[in-house]
C-alpha cells in the first residue's frame, strides 16, 4: 500500500502540532503524562516567582508551579503541583524563597511533623522570606562605611607623606644602616678577640675543670669528715655519760672538801698556809740551817774534827 505526500504531510503536521502543544503545557506547569497532587498558596508578593519555577525540600525538587492568578484583594494564589508520591503534612509551610543574587524564586517546602497529609487542592500555610539582597544589605552598609573610614586613613596618610616627613624617613633609614654598620664592625673586632684568646679560654676552662675536679674531691673528703663526725657523735651518745658526769661531780665534790680543810686551821697543811706564826718558824729554821751551811762549807774542820777524830779542842 502506497501512502500518499499529502497523507504523510498531514501526519507530520498532526504530530508537531501535539508535540507543541505538549511542550506549551509543560512550559505552563501542566504535566500531562505523571500524577500529581495540586495544592495552593496565597502570597502578598511574588516577585521574580514565576510558573514551572521548582518546588524543593531540602534541595531536591518534587513539583512546580503550575498555575498563578492574582485576586482582587491583590494577592496571588499560587497552584503547585507536588509529585503523588510524595506525602505533605498538613501544617508544611510553603516558603517563598530567592535562589541567587539575581532574584530567582522557588518555593520551599518546611515538611512540619504532623501524622496527618494534606490531600489534593489544599490550601497550605504560606511565607516570604527575604531576598538574598536584603539579607546582604547590612553587609553591604558595613562594606560602604568601611570603605568611608578607608578613604579618611587614606586622606590622613597622604597628609602624613609630605616631603619633610619623607626626608626624615630617609634620614631615619640612613641612620639605621650606620647603626647597623657599626654594630656589624663591632661585631667582627669581637670575633678577632675571641679567636685570638682563643688559647687562654681553653686555659681558663681547663682550670675551671680542674677546680671542679678539686671540689668534687674536697665534696667527697667534707663527706667522709662528716661521717667520722657522726661515728665520734654515736660512740658519745653510746657511752655512759651520766656515769662519768657522776664520778666529775664527785671529784669535784671531794677537790671542794680538800680545799675547805685545807683553808681551815685543822690539819697540817692548814696550819701551813693559815698560822703566820708557824710560817716564820719555819723560815727562820730555815735561814740558820743556811747558816749553819755556810760555816760548814766555810769551816769544814770544825765539824769534821769533832765528829769525825773526836779529838781536840773546838775553837
Amino acid at each position: 500500500m502506497k501512502i500518499s505526500n499529502e497523507t504523510k504531510i498531514g501526519a507530520l503536521t498532526a504530530i508537531a502540532i501535539t508535540v507543541l502543544i505538549l511542550g506549551y503545557s509543560f512550559l505552563r506547569g501542566n504535566d500531562v503524562f505523571s500524577s500529581s497532587n495540586k495544592f495552593y498558596a496565597v502570597y502578598q508578593s511574588v516577585d521574580g516567582l514565576t510558573v514551572s519555577k521548582p518546588v524543593l525540600v531540602n534541595g531536591f525538587p518534587i513539583g512546580h508551579i503550575s498555575k498563578m492568578e492574582l485576586d482582587q484583594k491583590g494577592s496571588t494564589t499560587v497552584e503547585l503541583k507536588i509529585d503523588s508520591k510524595y506525602n505533605v503534612p498538613v501544617n508544611t509551610i510553603a516558603r517563598l524563597v530567592s535562589t541567587d543574587l539575581l532574584g530567582s524564586k522557588a518555593i520551599v517546602f518546611e515538611l512540619g511533623d504532623s501524622k496527618q497529609f494534606a490531600e489534593t487542592k489544599d490550601t497550605l500555610q504560606a511565607d516570604i522570606q527575604g531576598s538574598l539582597a536584603e539579607s546582604l544589605q547590612p553587609i553591604q552598609t558595613k562594606a560602604e562605611n568601611l570603605m568611608n573610614k578607608l578613604d579618611s586613613s587614606l586622606a590622613a596618610v597622604n597628609k602624613i607623606l609630605n616631603p619633610n616627613f619623607q626626608r626624615n624617613i630617609d634620614r631615619s633609614f640612613n641612620s639605621i644602616a650606620n647603626s647597623l654598620q657599626t654594630l656589624e664592625g663591632t661585631t667582627r673586632k669581637i670575633d678577632n678577640l675571641v679567636g685570638t684568646q682563643t688559647g687562654h679560654i681553653n686555659g681558663i676552662l681547663t682550670n675551671t675543670q680542674d677546680v671542679t675536679a678539686s671540689l668534687k674531691i674536697s665534696a667527697a673528703n667534707l663527706n667522709t669528715i662528716t661521717s667520722n663526725f657522726g661515728r665520734v657523735s654515736d660512740d658519745i651518745a653510746a657511752g655512759n655519760i651520766k656515769q662519768t658526769l657522776d664520778n666529775a661531780n664527785k671529784a669535784m665534790a671531794d677537790l671542794q672538801a680538800t680545799t675547805a680543810r685545807i683553808n681551815s686551821n685543822k690539819g697540817s697543811l692548814g696550819l701551813l698556809l693559815n698560822d703566820e706564826q708557824l710560817y716564820r718558824n719555819l723560815q727562820n729554821a730555815s735561814n740558820n740551817l743556811d747558816a749553819l751551811f755556810i760555816d760548814l762549807k766555810a769551816n769544814p774542820k770544825r765539824y769534821v774534827h769533832f765528829s769525825v777524830f773526836g779529838g781536840g779542842k773546838d775553837k
